[in-house]
């Protein structure tokens, strides 16, 4: 082989690793590409306001991701917004008080739920709800809530 054979398939071969790292890459920024550890039992919760959340999203509970968002879908008897949330089975003693909240990752990153336990001996089991829920701050309305209270003031 030629020296510019040679090198042209070194090139070819160090593009195919960069496109295969690209394509890894987008997996994980998406979120496509996570792996569900095992089985995961599903509960519900119900929210006025969603913000962004989509499905897939991280479930956390203190910081841990213990499941995934499955399903978001819109009740129309109580006008809601309802998340179905895929628990993974080794995480089985979360209690049924536990609260639910949208959060949001940084400043202008991706939401997620994240669950703070609560006290109760009973614990969240297939087909649970959680009955506390707190949704998400929609940077819009808390921008025109501060616009709204600053020319309140300039009125007075």
């Amino acid at each position: 082989m030629s020296k510019t054979t040679q090198l042209e398939i070194l090139v070819g071969a160090f593009m195919a690793a960069g496109f295969v790292a690209l394509f890894f890459l987008a997996m994980q920024v998406s979120n496509l590409g996570t792996v569900n550890s095992g089985d995961a039992y599903r509960i519900t919760a119900r929210f006025d306001n969603i913000g962004g959340l989509k499905a897939k999203a991280p479930v956390t509970l203190a910081g841990v991701e213990v499941g995934r968002v499955l399903d978001i879908y819109f009740d129309s008897k109580d006008f809601r917004a309802v998340a179905v949330l895929g628990i993974y089975s080794q995480y089985n003693q979360i209690p049924d008080d536990t609260f639910a909240k949208i959060l949001t990752a940084g400043l202008l990153g991706e939401q997620y739920v994240g669950l703070d336990p609560g006290g109760s001996e009973s614990v969240l089991k297939e087909g649970s709800e959680i009955a506390v829920t707190q949704s998400a701050l929609v940077l819009e309305e808390v921008i025109g809530q501060f616009i709204y209270g600053k020319a309140q003031e300039g009125a007075n």
